[in-house]
Order: structure tokens, then C-alpha cells, then sequence
């Protein structure tokens, strides 16, 4: 085991058996900290409860750090779906959209309300295949939500370049477990409350240089601006240069806890954390073999389990957090499980 992933186990304080993190991940004591300072400064009425930009622009930095890009692509947010929403509105009447069966709403609803875009499935397997001439966007989830299947995100990459198309990626279920680059893409999203340790209220919108003429920053208030402080009353003066412009207003309770969540991460890797999670979530095929179930095959982190969505309330009942979703059990591994909670929830389905 992984030193500094043993180390880390201290930062939490959870009291179930909790293999849930595809849902909603565990805050580590050190955010947990930096919320209630937070919360108390502001519940005393002093200056340091209003919140820190300067704390928002280091998170903003940490995740760029974490998915290889430069800070100025980055755009934060508070929810996934408002960050696609962008995207969308980008796009001309009558564009074509494609989009893996079955993805997380988040990534597939901002298309398809619009009601004036031709938004087309298809298999995650053969998504690339179906990338053809009229495409204009390709946006999928690098890490399935449902089952934890992982996208080739290169050969999606290489048809969309091949056919003038641009491509949008959910990281959500990927950045935190898994090696991601957001380098190559037009548009990546990712949520900061699962595998990224913090709490709802912080996403990140990437944007690349090339394609940030590409959005109209729609939502833009006094933190879109280049000099915020001075585009506080009227028209402002100048957009911010760079992704900052297609900021929200940050939720300083998340970002607060983003900041000690995403160092947390830093110093131990991800080549650490993603050896940790896929060795438990491995550990856990092989149990589930030997007691006769079939999960969806992969390398993820997310295991799911067709067939076994009844199991979770009594798993949770026993002190396990899973989830159950389309049909499977599904349960996911991160920084806080161990070899014993696999065991456990092997014991528990047998």
C-alpha cells in the first residue's frame, strides 16, 4: 500500500462502510475545517466570512494543475449541467450533437431542450465510428456514471479532428481517480464533489484557447470582468481574458473546502490514488467471480453489478453505502476504502 495513501486515511472521519464515491464523495477533515471557519467568520459578521477570490483563483490553479492545463483555461462554476448549457447555446440552429447511449443527463439535457438541435446516440463502443461529416459536437463522459465503463477518448478525439467536429468531455466520474488530460479538448466539465473530495456548489468548466471564441459568456456578472473591482455598477468595462470570463459567481462555502480537498490530492498523487482505487475495485471482480455474479468488464473504479439494485437498502441498512442504479448495484472505490470494506460488502452480498 501506498504510504502516502495510508497517511490520508486520517483526513476522514466517516462512520459507515462507504464505497458510494461515484455518488457523492467523503470531505476530508481539513475542508471540513475550512467550511466552518468559513461559516463562523461569516455568522460573526466580519470580513473574513465574506469569502477569499484569492482562494477561488488557487483552486482554480490546483484543478488546472490536476487536468495539465494552464490556469487561463479555466472557468469555475457551480453545477456541471449550467457549464454544458454554454455550449449549447453556442451552437447554430439545425447542429448536429452526438452523444454515447445512456450518458449522465448532465451531459445530454442542455442538447436536447434546446429543441432546435439534431442530437443523435449511439454505443459508447462505437462512438467514433458514428462521428461523421455533419457532426458538430461530440460531448461525452469519460467515465460512464451508470457502470463505470471508460470511453477511448482518443479515437473519439481523432474522428472529431478528422471531421471538423469539436468535443466536449465529463470528467466528473474521471478527474480524482483517473490520469486525465483536459489538454486535448475543446470543453471539458467536471463536478468537485465526488471523486475531487469536495462538496457541491464547486465544477470547472476548460476551455481551449482556440475554442473560447467559441461561447458568449451568457451568465457573466462583476467576476467575469478582467478588473472585477471595477466592473462592479454598469456595463463592464472589459470581459476577463482568458476562461475567467465564463465564471459564476463562486459559492465560497465549496471552494473554501475545494482548496484543502484538492491539496489533499496533490500530495498524493494520482498515480497513487489510481493505483489504490483499481486495486480495490480489482480486489472486488475477483470476489464477486467467485460468489457467481457478473459485473460490467473493465478497469474502473466504479463497479456496477446488473441485477442487484435491491441489494442497497439492506447494504446501507448494515452501515455499506452503494448505489443503485439502472438496474446494477453499483459501488466505487477511493482514497478512504480498504481491502476490509471490500471484504465486507463481499461478506454482506454472500
Amino acid at each position: 500500500m501506498d504510504l502516502l495513501v495510508e497517511a490520508a486515511r486520517a483526513e476522514f472521519a466517516h462512520s459507515t462502510t462507504y464505497l458510494n464515491t461515484a455518488n457523492c464523495g467523503v470531505l476530508p477533515r481539513s475542508a471540513v475545517a475550512a467550511v466552518r471557519e468559513l461559516a463562523e467568520a461569516a455568522g460573526a459578521g466580519v470580513p473574513a466570512g465574506f469569502g477569499d477570490f484569492d482562494r477561488v483563483n488557487r483552486v482554480r490553479a490546483a484543478f488546472a494543475r490536476l487536468v495539465g492545463v494552464g490556469a487561463d483555461r479555466v472557468a469555475i462554476g457551480s453545477g456541471v449541467a449550467t457549464h454544458v448549457g454554454l455550449v449549447s447555446a453556442s451552437l447554430p440552429s439545425g447542429a448536429e450533437v452526438l452523444c454515447p447511449e445512456g450518458d449522465f443527463a448532465s451531459v445530454i439535457n442542455p442538447f436536447v431542450v434546446r429543441g432546435d438541435l439534431k442530437v443523435r446516440f449511439a454505443p459508447l463502443e462505437s462512438l467514433a465510428e458514428a462521428v461523421g461529416p455533419d457532426t458538430a459536437l461530440v460531448s461525452l463522459s469519460a467515465v460512464q456514471s451508470a457502470d463505470g465503463r471508460m470511453a477511448d477518448l482518443a479515437a473519439v478525439r481523432a474522428a472529431t479532428t478528422a471531421h471538423g467536429a469539436r468535443m466536449l468531455v465529463d470528467a466528473t466520474q474521471a478527474a480524482g481517480w483517473l490520469p486525465f488530460d483536459a489538454s486535448p479538448y475543446d470543453y471539458t466539465v467536471t463536478a468537485g464533489y465526488k471523486w475531487l473530495l469536495g462538496s457541491r456548489g464547486a465544477s470547472y468548466l476548460t476551455v481551449s484557447e482556440e475554442a473560447q471564441h467559441t461561447l458568449t459568456p451568457l451568465h457573466a456578472g462583476w467576476v467575469a470582468a478582467e478588473s472585477m473591482w471595477d466592473a462592479t455598477y454598469g456595463p463592464m468595462p472589459q470581459l476577463a481574458h482568458g476562461a475567467r470570463r465564463f465564471d459564476e459567481s463562486p459559492t465560497f462555502l465549496a471552494y473554501h473546502a475545494a482548496e484543502a480537498s484538492l491539496a489533499l490530492l496533490e500530495r498524493i498523487g494520482i498515480g497513487a490514488v489510481h493505483a489504490h482505487d483499481t486495486a480495490l475495485a480489482a480486489r472486488y471482480r475477483a470476489g464477486l467471480a467467485r460468489l457467481g455474479h457478473e459485473p460490467v468488464p473493465g478497469g474502473s473504479a466504479i463497479v456496477s453489478v446488473p441485477g442487484l439494485a435491491d441489494r442497497q437498502p439492506a447494504l446501507l441498512a448494515a452501515g455499506i453505502a452503494t448505489s443503485a442504479r439502472a438496474g446494477a448495484l453499483r459501488a466505487s472505490f477511493h482514497l478512504y476504502a480498504t481491502e476490509a470494506d471490500v471484504d465486507r460488502l463481499l461478506d454482506a452480498l454472500a
